[in-house]
């Protein structure tokens, strides 16, 4: 009997005093506030009962330090899948408050935004959709029953979100609903997922975060 829910977990915040576009890059691990969020998140499923049986996390820092909580709670060992990796942004390193003006002010790159529905400036959302979805279904048919935990970022989970629910991948930023260590959780319905769920456990901290991540 294959896994009874997937789990799709936001990383906790990232310390990023900076304000840095990080992408995948190295050195940026969760903050301490990040720490509790990922913690508060992992507890709230234990206090539901959820029976989780395995735990897994893209291979950057912040995704692998908020999968160590759910780990230790469930008494499970966390394992890397790089299929639910950040995508790729040619915007990386960059301080996150670049404007479109500032963008159009530097001609070598005004390839980066000719295509935003696609979008030009990083990894295509159809892509980074196949290999989230290939993961969650993966991660469904790699155990005897119980629930998977995948732990993620922002705009991954919002892809599959958007797949599930039969939405254009294209959309507004600023209007994903993903916040920082939140769950958004998964069931298979005959040949197909759907979205069974959504929790923020961590909401009460948001007020307190100096990062908030998305790209």
């Amino acid at each position: 009997m294959p896994a009874q829910h997937i789990h799709l977990v936001r990383h906790g915040e990232v310390h990023n005093p900076e304000h840095v576009l990080y992408g995948r890059l190295d050195g940026f691990g969760l903050s301490d506030l990040g720490h509790r969020m990922a913690a508060s998140s992992a507890a709230m499923l234990h206090e539901q009962g959820a029976p989780v049986v395995a735990v897994r996390s893209s291979p950057l820092q912040r995704t692998r330090e908020s999968a160590a909580p759910w780990a230790e709670r469930f008494g499970l060992t966390a394992g890397v899948d790089d299929r639910l990796i950040e995508p790729t942004n040619k915007y990386e390193g960059r301080r996150s408050d670049f404007t479109v003006a500032k963008q159009l002010a530097v001609p070598a790159e005004w390839p980066w935004i000719v295509n935003p529905l696609k979008p030009s400036w990083g990894e295509a959302y159809v892509s980074i959709a196949a290999r989230m979805l290939a993961a969650v279904e993966d991660a469904w048919s790699s155990v005897d029953g119980g629930d998977v935990v995948l732990v993620s970022h922002q705009l991954p989970i919002w892809m599959v979100h958007r797949s599930v629910t039969g939405a254009r991948l294209f959309h507004d930023p600023r209007r994903r609903r993903c916040s920082l260590s939140s769950v958004t959780t998964l069931a298979r319905r005959g040949d197909r997922f759907v979205e069974v769920g959504y929790q923020d456990p961590a909401r009460d901290l948001l007020d307190s975060a100096v990062d908030l991540g998305a790209v």
